[in-house]
């Protein structure tokens, strides 16, 4: 195996070298892996994202259907995960609409870390803003009910729960988490990953394989940017709360698409930037 790329699993442990109060030791730290993750459609590759090599079935599923590249699961047939010596291919066989759809797109991206909008080929793209025009409601299926209306104290509940169900996170300090929330403030699906749009495509993977789920929201652990508005108003979910700050033109999308977006959460206060009316005190 290639030596930047020598491990698959989702973390592992390094020799480092440790100073505190002027003593120095030699210890091991369990340190988050990032791995380039290659997509491949029918046969024909289309991305390539360095992502946490873990949840891939539900990454390769979230991915499509937040990218619009399928409108629902049905299209998705099988997805084969496969090891190389340079990283991960994940190949998909999807339903031929779908991919006669993507070749014609001719869109081929690189991808930093979670990269949201790499590779896009023109302005409009970038915004996606035929994909949410055309495909948001189709898209509603994967989960979302009726609008919900939550109360404000079950956001800083969920705030408060995060934390001790990011495994990856406490272990390693470097992942972010997108967890789908009920009514209730019970975390019911967590993913995590170093890359925050990767975390949130695995989370739209993993509630697309469910039946629909009952009213609630994502809490993300990162900040809220514009893809990851994107990515939420694709999958039908009507609240995105961030624990950190968003974007202006992460809000202005929102106000568009009718996502209620919160930022700034803490163990006691929280902001809301649009559609404040889904949320009461």
């Amino acid at each position: 195996m290639n030596n930047l790329v020598q491990s698959q699993a989702p973390l592992s442990e390094v020799a480092v070298t440790r100073w505190r109060n002027g003593i120095v030791s030699e210890a091991t730290d369990k340190v988050a892996e990032e791995v380039p993750i290659g997509l491949i459609y029918n046969g024909i590759s289309h991305a390539v994202m360095l992502a946490t090599p873990q949840d891939l079935e539900d990454f390769a599923l979230g991915f499509s259907l937040s990218e619009g590249i399928l409108h629902s699961k049905s299209e998705l047939y099988d997805v084969e995960i496969v090891a190389q010596p340079l990283g991960i291919e994940l190949r998909l066989d999807v339903a031929t609409q779908a991919f006669v759809k993507l070749k014609d797109r001719r869109r081929n991206l690189v991808g930093r870390t979670g990269c949201g909008l790499c590779g896009a080929e023109s302005l409009e793209q970038a915004l996606r803003l035929p994909a949410l025009e055309n495909s948001i409601s189709a898209l509603t299926s994967i989960h979302a009910p009726s609008s919900p209306v939550i109360n404000a104290s079950i956001i800083i509940t969920a705030f408060r729960t995060l934390q001790t169900n990011q495994v990856l996170q406490q272990a390693t300090g470097a992942t972010h988490a997108c967890a789908w929330v009920n009514v209730d403030g019970a975390v019911q699906l967590l993913r995590e990953d170093v890359g925050r749009h990767n975390a949130m495509d695995k989370l739209i993977g993993a509630l697309a394989k469910l039946p629909k789920q009952n009213e609630g929201f994502v809490l993300t652990s990162s900040r809220a940017s514009v893809e990851m508005v994107q990515k939420v108003a694709l999958a039908g979910i009507n609240i995105l709360a961030a624990i950190s700050a968003p974007t202006g033109l992460a809000i202005r999308v929102a106000e568009q698409y009718g996502v209620t977006l919160v930022g700034f959460l803490r163990d006691n206060q929280f902001v809301i930037y649009t559609h404040s009316a889904r949320i009461k005190s």
